[in-house]
């Protein structure tokens, strides 16, 4: 290809002859006002010619520079791109899937304890947050008047008692008196002591008595407090063991059953895992929420278990023996499901290949695969985002 130079110098004499032949031929001009036209108009076509040359020049160098860059990206194309990945042998194992739920702590026993008899509380035998033991005494109630109808009620019941052992005696071994006076006497006896009775029931009702042993969680009177029948005065709990309670989904009704193991911890213990199993599953779903209740026992020797806590119970649903669990974060979403990455080796090189699975139940961060891969494969566990089927590998870490 000529050189903008050459291209130059070739306009330069193409213009010189022209205007040679123009002078032969009669038609040059020989004033002076024409002549400088005729160089104006030289110059103006040398200098087209000029930027005629220089465009062809940038043209063929863009055009060659263009090929150089498609040649260096067909190279490129050439070449096999290795990433570098984290593998983790497939095993099988134990697979425990459990139920998780959120439970509340309750005390095995809390009992209100209310008077039975009206009076004014005299006496506190026992403060609040003492362990009490059943039918120990807790409060005392003024007991002057109902001491006094005991003392009457027991005179008449000794003279009515005798006054029929005579009429007794009179009347089967003498033969005196009526059987009216007989029956009388005898009746009149039973009655007085049965008054004699419900007068001592009711004056030792006047000790408010623990019905269980628990501790004195509150108190509602003070001495000095007028109580009524049935007015509330004291509250006993029993925490040891504790109850904890809590809604199962109903989809899982075919799995809970009494005697199922069950795990709970506290997030105010964490350092603390209790074992228990269930004790009650409830017959009927709720619904509102769509779950029927549980309950199970915890020891609680220590105290440190409260009514009122919230525990969380993982109970058991099933066991699978020899599953092969992977981690959730080997599993690549794709439009017809799951697939993982493998590593295979070929020809020398390590290889990926995608193996599409079919899923079983997961547990917090595991998954069991239940067809797709085989024990011993190994599988891609750091990379797997960025692979395909085909790229080559480098296996920069195993498990």
């Amino acid at each position: 290809m000529r050189s903008l130079r050459e291209m130059t110098e070739m306009s330069i004499q193409t213009q010189r002859t022209h205007d040679r032949n123009r002078e032969m031929t009669g038609y040059t001009r020989h004033s002076k006002d024409q002549i400088q036209a005729d160089q104006t108009r030289g110059r103006f076509g040398l200098m087209r010619i000029a930027l005629l040359g220089a465009l062809v020049f940038l043209t063929v160098f863009s055009l060659g520079c263009g090929g150089a860059q498609a040649e260096g990206a067909a190279g490129e194309e050439g070449y096999t791109r290795i990433l570098n990945v984290e593998v983790e042998k497939v095993a099988t194992t134990t697979f425990t899937e459990t139920i998780r739920l959120t439970g509340t702590v309750q005390a095995d026993k809390d009992v209100v304890i209310s008077a039975e008899e009206s009076g004014v509380i005299r006496e506190i035998v026992v403060d609040k947050g003492r362990w009490v033991q059943e039918g120990q005494a807790i409060f005392r109630l003024d007991d002057d008047l109902l001491s006094s109808q005991v003392e009457q009620a027991r005179a008449l019941a000794t003279l009515a008692q005798e006054t029929w052992d005579r009429r007794k005696r009179l009347y089967e071994e003498d033969q005196v008196g009526s059987e009216l006076a007989y029956l009388e006497a005898k009746y009149a006896a039973e009655q007085a002591a049965a008054n004699l009775n419900l007068l001592e029931e009711r004056l030792a009702r006047t000790v408010i008595r623990a019905p269980i042993s628990g501790i004195l969680d509150s108190r509602q009177v003070e001495v000095g407090t007028m109580v009524g029948a049935g007015t509330p005065v004291a509250r006993i709990v029993d925490t040891d063991p504790v109850k904890v309670t809590g809604g199962v989904p109903e989809r899982y009704a075919t799995d809970v059953r009494t005697g199922t193991g069950a795990t709970v911890t506290f997030d105010v213990l964490p350092d603390q895992v209790f074992e228990g199993q269930i004790s009650y599953v409830g017959a009927v779903v709720n619904p509102r929420n769509r779950t029927f209740p549980v309950e199970l026992r915890l020891p609680n020797p220590g105290g440190m278990i409260k009514p009122e806590m919230v525990a969380n119970v993982d109970m058991v649903r099933r066991i699978l023996e020899e599953a092969m669990v992977v981690p959730q974060e080997a599993l690549v979403r794709v439009e017809d499901g799951y697939v993982v990455f493998t590593v295979e080796a070929e020809n020398g090189a390590d290889m990926v290949r995608s193996n599409p699975v079919e899923l079983g139940p997961a547990q917090q961060n595991e998954v069991v695969v239940l067809s797709g891969i085989e024990a011993g494969d190994r599988l891609i566990v750091v990379g797997q985002q960025t692979v395909a089927a085909g790229d080559r590998v480098t296996v920069v870490a195993g498990r």
